[in-house]
C-alpha cells in the first residue's frame, strides 16, 4: 500500500510522521524548507504534561533537560501578588492531584529532536525542497505534485496537509478558514539576566510602571535553561510598528521595575512580535484528505498555546489512519478525527473569545466589581497553566466512537473519552511501566484493576483467578490490544477493567470481565462493525468508479 504523505515538516507534521512509522505505516513528509530550523530564542513553545509525554515517548530524548520546568507560577496586579502556584508531583493541584510543571522549550529544539528521531525510522522520508502545488484524489489514492529542485509527482494513500496557518493543502480543496485576525499581538524579547523571580513564570497586570495599554499593559515572563527568560508584552490594539528601540524601553523598564532600581545588566539574544490570530476550518476532512495542526485552527490568545491543540491532532489521527492503512478503509473512524478534535479546539476558541472582553474591555462597571480582578486573573491563569475551559486538553465526551450503554459498565474518576490518569502498570512480559508508555503503539489497552499484584511475580497471577478468561476475552476482540494490570485506578473498584483507545482516552470501565461488553465497546471505538464498515467503502468505490 502506499505511504501516507505528510505536507508540513515542523513540529505537528514531524511528530504524526513519527507516531506512524511507530505503528509500521511508511511516510513521506514534505518539507518545503532546507531540512533544518533557525535557532530563534523567541520562538519558543509551551508544552502540558501530556503533550510532553507525546514527545518523549515518539523521540525518546528526555526534553526537560532541553527545556525548563518552571519552579511554580505567580501572577501578580501592580503590585499585589493575585496567585501562586507550586510545581512538583508533591504539589496539590485543583483536583487534588499532583501538579506537574509545563515544559517551556525553543521551538528549533524540539523540531530538531524530531528530526534527529526521524532519521533513524526508515519507514519515513522527508524531502527537502518540495513545495506543493497539486492534488489529485481518487478512490484508492491521493496523488500529490510538488516544484522546485526535486519537483515531482508523489502517490499516497492519505495525505494529511500540516502546512500551518496559510496551507496550501487547505486552499486546494477549498475549504473555508473563517474566524478573526490579530487578536492579539505581543511583543516578544529573549534575553539572558539574573531576575528576582525564583525561577517561577510571572503574569505581571497593570504593572505599577506603566499607564497605558490594555488594562494598564501585560507582562508575561517565562524562564528557559542557561538563565534565558522569554518576555511577552501586550500590544495595545491596532498595526503600529513595534521598533528596535521601544521594544529596548520595555525590557529596560521591566526588568528595572522588577528589581526595584536601575535595570540589571542583561543580554538581548532575540526579539519578535507574536500575532495572535482565532480560526478554525468549516472541514478537517474531504476524502483522503485531512487537515491537523494550524492548518485546521489557529488560536492563541489569553495562554492558550496552538501547538498543544497540533500535537494532540497528530496522536489522535495517528492511530485512526493506522488503523485504515492496516486492516482497510475505516470512513467512520476517519470521520471522528474531524468530530473529536474540532469540537475539543471550538470549544477553547469559543471559552477565550467569551473571555476577551471581559479581560481587555478596560473600566467601567466591571473594574469595580468586588472580586473581579481575581476572576479575571482566574481565566487567564487557566489559559497559561492548562486548567478549566481555556486551557485543559479536551474529552471527547459525544464522541461517535462511544459505546453505546452496556450492563456491565461502572463509573471511575474518568469520564468516557476523557484522557486516562497515568497509574503504573504491569505489562505482559511482567515489567513495571507508566501506562502513557503503551501508547501509541496501535493497539487498544484492556487494564485490569487488581489490588496485591505488584509485589507478586506475574507467573503467580497471570494463570490464577479471573486472568484465563480475562486474556481470552482480549485475543478475541477486533482489533490488536494489550492487557495490562494495575494494583489500583482512581474511582475504580477491585476487578475493574478499562478499555483506552491507542491515544489514550477511556472507551468504557467495566465491573469484571465481561467479554460480550467488552467486545461492543472495541467495536464501536473502531467505528463499528469491520465488515459493515469495508462494505460501505467498497460499495462507495464502486459508485465512484461507475460515474
Amino acid at each position: 500500500m502506499d505511504p501516507v504523505i505528510i505536507v508540513g515538516a515542523g513540529p505537528v507534521g514531524l511528530t504524526l510522521a513519527l507516531a506512524l512509522a511507530r505503528q509500521e505505516v511508511p511516510c513521506v513528509v514534505l518539507d518545503e524548507g532546507p531540512g533544518k530550523d533557525e535557532p530563534r530564542l523567541a520562538r519558543t513553545v509551551v508544552l502540558r504534561e501530556d503533550t510532553t509525554a507525546l514527545m518523549e515517548r515518539l523521540t525518546g530524548v528526555p526534553l526537560a533537560e532541553a527545556g525548563a520546568r518552571w519552579a511554580g507560577w505567580r501572577s501578580m496586579r501592580r503590585k499585589q501578588v493575585m496567585r501562586e502556584v507550586t510545581f512538583g508531583d508533591a504539589a496539590e493541584g485543583p483536583e487534588g492531584v499532583r501538579n506537574p510543571s509545563p515544559l517551556h522549550i525553543a521551538q528549533h529544539v524540539l523540531t530538531n529532536a524530531l528530526r534527529t528521531a526521524l532519521a533513524d525510522k526508515p519507514l519515513v522520508k522527508v524531502a527537502v525542497d518540495s513545495r506543493l502545488d497539486a492534488i489529485e484524489q481518487e478512490p484508492s489514492g491521493v496523488t500529490a505534485h510538488t516544484r522546485g529542485s526535486k519537483g515531482t509527482w508523489w502517490r499516497g494513500s492519505y495525505l494529511v496537509g500540516c502546512d500551518g496557518p496559510r496551507s496550501t493543502v487547505r486552499k486546494l480543496q477549498d475549504i473555508r478558514f473563517p474566524g478573526r485576525t490579530a487578536v492579539e499581538r505581543h511583543a516578544v524579547a529573549a534575553l539572558r539576566a539574573e531576575l528576582p523571580l525564583d525561577g517561577k513564570a510571572l503574569l505581571h497586570r497593570m504593572p505599577p510602571w506603566r499607564t497605558s495599554g490594555p488594562s494598564g499593559g501585560e507582562v508575561t515572563a517565562r524562564p528557559l535553561p542557561e538563565g534565558v527568560w522569554r518576555l511577552d508584552w501586550l500590544l495595545p490594539p491596532g498595526k503600529d510598528l513595534v521598533t528596535p528601540e521601544m521594544l529596548v524601553a520595555r525590557v529596560r523598564e521591566t526588568l528595572a521595575g522588577w528589581t526595584g532600581g536601575a535595570t540589571p545588566p542583561y543580554e538581548l539574544l532575540d526579539t519578535g512580535v507574536h500575532t495572535v490570530h482565532h480560526r478554525l476550518a468549516r472541514r478537517w476532512r474531504v476524502g483522503r484528505v485531512l487537515l491537523a495542526g494550524d492548518a485546521a485552527h489557529c488560536l492563541g490568545a489569553l495562554g492558550t498555546h496552538g501547538l498543544d491543540e497540533g500535537l494532540r491532532d497528530a496522536d489522535n489521527l495517528a492511530w485512526k489512519l493506522a488503523a485504515a492503512w492496516h486492516h482497510g478503509p475505516r470512513d467512520a473512524l476517519l470521520d471522528s478525527y474531524q468530530t473529536e478534535r474540532r469540537a475539543a479546539v471550538a470549544a477553547r476558541l469559543r471559552a477565550a473569545d467569551q473571555a476577551l472582553p471581559l479581560l481587555r474591555g478596560g473600566g467601567g462597571l466591571r473594574a469595580v466589581v468586588p472580586g473581579s480582578a481575581r476572576g479575571h486573573d482566574a481565566l487567564l491563569t487557566d489559559g497559561h497553566l492548562g486548567h478549566g475551559v481555556i486551557g485543559a486538553p479536551g474529552a471527547y465526551a459525544d464522541s461517535p466512537l462511544a459505546p453505546p450503554h452496556l450492563e456491565g459498565e461502572v463509573p471511575v474518576d474518568t469520564p468516557r473519552g476523557a484522557p486516562v490518569i497515568d497509574v503504573r502498570v504491569t505489562a505482559e512480559d511482567g515489567s513495571f511501566v507508566q501506562l502513557r508508555d503503551r501508547l501509541g503503539r496501535g493497539a487498544l489497552l484492556v487494564v485490569l484493576i487488581a489490588p496485591g499484584t505488584g509485589v507478586w511475580d506475574r507467573k503467580h497471577w497471570a494463570t490464577a483467578g479471573i486472568m484465563p478468561r480475562l486474556a481470552a476475552a482480549v485475543t478475541a476482540l477486533p482489533y490488536p490490544a494489550e492487557l495490562l494490570v494495575a494494583e489500583s485506578y482512581p474511582g475504580a473498584a477491585a476487578h475493574s477493567v478499562l478499555l483506552v483507545r491507542p491515544d489514550g482516552h477511556l472507551v468504557t470501565a467495566l465491573s469484571g470481565v465481561r467479554p460480550a461488553d467488552l467486545y461492543t465497546a472495541a467495536e464501536a471505538a473502531l467505528g463499528g462493525p469491520v465488515k459493515a464498515a469495508a462494505g460501505a467503502a467498497a460499495e462507495a468505490g464502486a459508485a465512484a468508479g461507475s460515474r
